[in-house]
Order: C-alpha cells, then sequence, then structure tokens
C-alpha cells in the first residue's frame, strides 16, 4: 500500500481542455506515468511479472535484452530480478528525455548482477544484435503502420535462434459488437479506478491521432510473413494484451 499512497496522481486530462492535442510522453506525464498506466491498463502488473518469467526462460548467456519504448523501466527491472544467466546485457531505449532521466534513478536505485544501458534514442534507430529477448511493451502502436513492419523485420534478424520477442498491446477487433463491448468495458475499469467521464473523454481524444492499433490476426499474419516459428496471444484482459513470436 505505502507505494500507491506515494505515487504521484495523474489529473492530467482532469479539468476541461479547450484544445486536445496529442498526447506526447513528456514532463507531466512521466511524473504520473506509474499512476496513469496501473489506472489505464488492465492487467498491466500482470504483463510486467510475466516479462521477467519469459525472460528468465529465454535470456541466452551472454546475449543482449532490448526493452525498447521502455518508459520509467518497469519492464526492464522485472527482467533484471529474473535473469539469472551470466553476461546479458539489458538495453532500455526511450525517446523521451523526461522517461530516460527517471528510468536511470530506478535501474541505479540498487545494485545487480545484470547490467543495464539506458538509452535516449529513436528505436526505430537502434541496432539490434545478438538478442535472445526483446521487449515491446505497449511502443509499437505508435508507430506508423510502416514502420511497425520495418522495425519487427530488424527485430528478427537481431534475435538469436530460439529467441523470444513479447508484445504488449492495445488491439482493435474485427466483430464491430465485439469491440465496442470490450471498448465499453474498458472504459469501465477506468471509471472504477477513479477516472471521470470528461479524463476518459478528453484522454482518448488525445490518444486517437497517435495511436492507431491492430487486430491480433494482423499481429499474426506479419509475424508469419516476416518468418517467426511460433506466435500467440499469452495474455489478454478486456482490449488490452500481450504476443509472443519466438524465432
Amino acid at each position: 500500500m505505502h507505494n500507491e499512497d506515494t505515487q504521484n496522481k495523474d489529473n492530467i486530462f482532469s479539468a476541461p481542455i479547450d484544445k486536445i492535442g496529442d498526447f506526447t510522453f513528456d514532463e507531466r506525464v512521466a511524473e504520473v506515468f506509474p499512476d496513469m498506466i496501473q489506472r489505464s491498463v488492465p492487467g498491466y502488473s500482470n504483463i510486467i511479472s510475466a516479462i521477467g518469467m519469459l525472460a528468465q526462460r529465454f535470456a541466452k548467456p551472454h546475449s543482449n535484452i532490448y526493452d525498447l519504448g521502455c518508459s520509467l523501466g518497469a519492464a526492464t527491472l522485472s527482467m533484471r530480478r529474473n535473469i539469472d544467466q551470466e553476461g546479458c546485457h539489458i538495453i532500455a531505449v526511450d525517446n523521451s528525455s523526461a522517461m530516460v532521466e527517471r528510468c536511470k534513478l530506478h535501474v541505479n536505485a540498487y545494485r545487480a548482477e545484470t547490467p543495464v544501458s539506458v538509452v535516449e534514442a529513436d528505436i526505430r534507430d537502434i541496432e539490434i544484435e545478438n538478442a535472445s529477448v526483446v521487449v515491446l511493451n505497449f511502443t509499437l502502436q505508435f508507430l506508423s503502420p510502416d514502420d511497425r513492419r520495418t522495425l519487427l523485420e530488424k527485430i528478427y534478424q537481431g534475435l538469436k535462434p530460439g529467441g523470444i520477442l513479447i508484445l504488449s498491446e492495445k488491439f482493435v477487433f474485427e466483430d464491430e459488437g465485439a469491440h465496442e463491448l470490450l471498448i465499453d468495458l474498458h472504459h469501465d475499469f477506468k471509471r472504477a479506478n477513479g477516472y471521470s467521464e470528461l479524463e476518459i473523454s478528453q484522454k482518448r481524444s488525445a490518444i486517437e491521432n497517435v495511436m492507431r492499433p491492430d487486430s491480433i490476426n494482423a499481429h499474426k499474419q506479419r509475424f508469419k510473413e516476416i518468418g517467426f516459428s511460433s506466435y500467440e496471444v499469452w495474455f489478454q484482459c478486456f482490449n488490452f494484451g500481450s504476443m509472443f513470436a519466438v524465432k
């Protein structure tokens, strides 16, 4: 409980905003991000825990582990706690200087066996090499559709055989009735976590220009075309979920 009490509360969208701009991961968002993500993304803490478990299973000795779009480093820290192979190096990348600054503080808060490099860069510019685990935790959906494929192909090339990509995303659904129901359930989830109608609608307006999610089938089709040998949804709660793809 102590942790929750000390978290900065997300009230970014609580007052009427005349002209809602696109959502950006700026200083204001970085400050309230843990609260925002817990109250906005169903199952987030389960996903973070399981990323650590998957990393423990798939990390190979003397390989690189990438957390692309690492924000404050939740997935990075979960992996670092769980990896027990020697010679692994975690590379955590984000293009928001506010996020990177805070991520470094979290990573440096205590010492650990597995070294972590926190890099401020565009994930599209990062070289992926000698990788056994790559994480895209709610990151791919912010790239343009063409960039998504290019990045996934680059990840595939940089993964060692048997390496894993963990991809968490918001999903769209082909069945319109199902899609609307899952969106409504997500909004109920946010209401239950204390967000007002105003906050929900303003956040939706701010994010819809910067985030265009794919369907599960579109993800699977792309994994297949790129050459991954095995891929599946391993977690889903409403219209949010996480998939793995193994080379």
